[in-house]
């Protein structure tokens, strides 16, 4: 379904949805009815977050496909582009736990993760350790502001984000799955910040920025924003529902061709090898891991499902490659003088690496 019809979307559309989660919960779905269930939630999603959100649907759509592969996603963009407001109305369309933690200089690991208390039984009298879960203990974390916090509590959620699990006073304790972090992040001001370290950067599968409405939208949006309040969102999907979506993500199958398209974009970026392009060379320091090559195969996986396919192409490859690999790789100051970005990298790569055919 396109972007640009989200809004007309028929009742028909719900009730698909619900005849293939109804499908879903059967012992043995078939492959179309799957595709199906998962093309259907997303359009109802999308459906859902429009009586809120305008536009965005790039952003909703990217964000999808992070909770659908079982990855985070950090959202970079100016102040009052609602990005706060999107992961949270995204939260009420989940029937699932939700927790805003808000970033700042003085917060501490303890803070996000818990910590134990002494503890009176009230019949007994005996004294002993209780664990009070913190905002981490929550299916969708909404991490507002995460470059305000110093890095030790960065080192507390890189362990959540990593291994799904925190470790307070000796213990480790897993987080309930499904598990996601939704990261926002304000590109402009830098007092009182501590940059995400390059190692939790690459923990987040997409980096997606956040750009400003169009003219339409903007009218749009102040009509909306000053007028009666508007229909609620109601909830698509439900843990049950994603963890099938993430296991259906993990069976589409993927060509021989499609794997190297996804290498050669990936391999291509590292400037000190012999596979690299000239320009990569010139204008970048390093280039993206092994996890980038991982990310692209499972956002494409994810990517051809919601719009109905039953394998990926190249397309989907590259219609995710800015998102997952503007963070990944580190352009040099030869690229800054010039007024090269992350993005004009990678466009350049998607330009060189041919789609639809074997590579050699």
């Amino acid at each position: 379904m396109e972007a640009d019809t989200l809004e007309q979307v028929p009742e028909a559309q719900a009730t698909t949805q619900e005849n293939s989660a109804a499908v879903m919960k059967a012992n043995a779905p078939t492959d179309t009815e799957a595709v199906e269930f998962c093309k259907a939630s997303h359009a109802r999603i999308q459906y859902e977050l429009s009586k809120v959100i305008v536009g965005q649907n790039q952003v909703v759509q990217e964000i999808l496909i992070a909770i659908f592969t079982r990855n985070h996603a950090l959202l970079v963009g100016v102040p009052g582009l609602a990005k706060t407001l999107l992961i949270s109305t995204l939260a009420q369309t989940l029937q699932m736990s939700f927790r805003r933690i808000q970033f700042t200089p003085d917060l501490m690991p303890s803070d996000i993760t818990g910590t134990e208390v002494i503890y009176q039984d009230p019949v007994s009298g005996e004294k002993q350790f209780k664990f009070l879960p913190g905002p981490l203990f929550a299916n969708v974390v909404l991490a507002d502001e995460i470059n305000r916090t110093p890095p030790k509590t960065q080192a507390a959620m890189l362990e959540a984000m990593q291994e799904r699990r925190v470790t307070v006073g000796g213990n480790t304790r897993d987080l309930p799955a499904p598990f996601f972090v939704l990261a926002t992040q304000n590109p402009l001001e830098q007092e009182g910040t501590y940059p995400l370290p390059e190692a939790q950067l690459d923990r987040f599968m997409f980096f997606i920025n956040v750009d400003y409405p169009s003219e339409e939208e903007e009218l749009l949006i102040m009509k909306m924003g000053t007028g009666m309040k508007g229909e609620a969102p109601q909830p698509v999907l439900t843990a049950e529902h994603v963890l099938f979506i993430q296991e259906t993500v993990k069976t589409v199958p993927v060509p021989d061709h499609v794997y190297r398209y996804a290498e050669r974009i990936v391999r291509s970026s590292r400037p000190k090898t012999s596979e690299a392009f000239d320009f990569c060379k010139k204008w970048l320091s390093f280039g993206a891991g092994p996890r980038a090559s991982l990310g692209l195969i499972m956002a494409a996986k994810a990517h051809a499902l919601i719009q109905g396919q039953v394998y990926v192409s190249c397309e989907n490859v590259a219609a995710v490659a800015f998102s997952i690999l503007r963070h990944r790789i580190a352009i040099n100051f030869a690229a800054q003088s010039e007024g090269i970005t992350p993005d004009d990298v990678v466009r350049k790569i998607l330009e060189e690496v041919p789609q639809n055919e074997p590579l050699a």
